[in-house]
């Protein structure tokens, strides 16, 4: 049974109309423009500077965010892949994710304000992000390296993660995906009774989100789908998903798919839980970050 603080909040994203921003293709495609127009800032909130070290470099044309404890050395170092539907930036729970992750796992944190679709799309952004990780990975010193994502960057990180394995055979320390988007198709047939009842997305404004992020590749290519790549070969996963995201249907495929292939899977699913719960001030969420913290912490044993 869901906590009743995160029922209320269930019930407060439906009265605002959170649902609005995912409801049709037309929704997706005014986001874009808006974007355009007036660009998000992605910078992170004043008050992460008073417990970390923040500095800012360039990967081509991505500003890449390195966040640090201010106090002595990261045991542990993190990538993490922020959400959004491939078509908006980092945002306030993302930031304070990170927050956690560097106070409280005490962990280095590099987070890319990877280039939105329709600018950028899964043929130019896999192969960028599977050069940072590989770039962590041979960098990291004595601690391991974690590879995180929430949502549409669960899903690109995974799709690097995959992409890496191919080229070198090299993987992170573990995989945490956060309501991972793994299949922009959204052809599960199980996504219409599940839709009835999720506060945030609709399938026609992601199948536009996915169609703008596919660019010129098949929307079932693994770049732009990862969970139509192998699971073979693949560090251990995390995965965390609610039973009120539209998207669990990806989460499920995913654990039935990677054991197939013989990787491991630690899976969570919280009844009632809407998509991104792990980021929300909720007892669920809070249980998730909990968990998140402590495989970041045992990566840099």
């Amino acid at each position: 049974m869901p906590s009743l603080r995160s029922r209320a909040l269930s019930a407060a994203l439906v009265a605002v109309g959170r649902r609005r921003r995912f409801a049709s293709a037309e929704a997706v495609r005014a986001r874009v423009a808006q974007s355009a127009r007036r660009p998000a800032s992605h910078l992170p909130p004043r008050s992460l500077g008073r417990v970390a070290d923040i500095s800012r470099t360039f990967v081509g044309a991505w500003p890449v965010y390195d966040v640090s404890p201010r106090v002595g050395e990261p045991g542990a170092q993190v990538l993490y892949v922020h959400g959004g539907g491939f078509v908006n930036e980092l945002v306030r729970p993302h930031w304070s994710l990170i927050r956690t992750l560097v106070t409280r796992a005490r962990a280095r944190v590099v987070v890319p304000a990877y280039v939105l679709a329709p600018r950028g799309t899964a043929d130019r952004t896999v192969p960028v992000a599977a050069d940072l990780l590989s770039g962590l990975i041979a960098g990291g010193g004595a601690g391991g390296t974690v590879l995180i994502g929430d949502s549409a960057g669960a899903g690109l990180a995974l799709a690097a993660a995959q992409r890496l394995r191919d080229r070198t055979g090299d993987q992170p320390s573990r995989i945490v995906l956060i309501s991972p988007w793994l299949d922009v198709t959204m052809s599960h047939p199980d996504q219409a009774v599940i839709e009835a009842g999720d506060p945030m997305l609709a399938r026609s404004g992601l199948l536009e989100a996915g169609r703008l992020y596919a660019g010129t590749l098949a929307a079932d290519d693994p770049r732009v789908s990862p969970l139509h790549g192998s699971f073979a070969g693949l560090a251990p996963l995390t995965v965390f998903t609610g039973t009120r995201d539209l998207l669990t249907t990806d989460s499920r495929e995913l654990l039935r798919r990677a054991r197939a292939a013989g990787t491991e899977v630690e899976f969570h699913e919280e009844a009632g839980m809407p998509h991104g719960y792990p980021l929300m001030p909720v007892p669920e969420g809070r249980a998730a970050r909990e968990r998140i913290v402590e495989l970041t912490r045992s990566a840099a044993g």
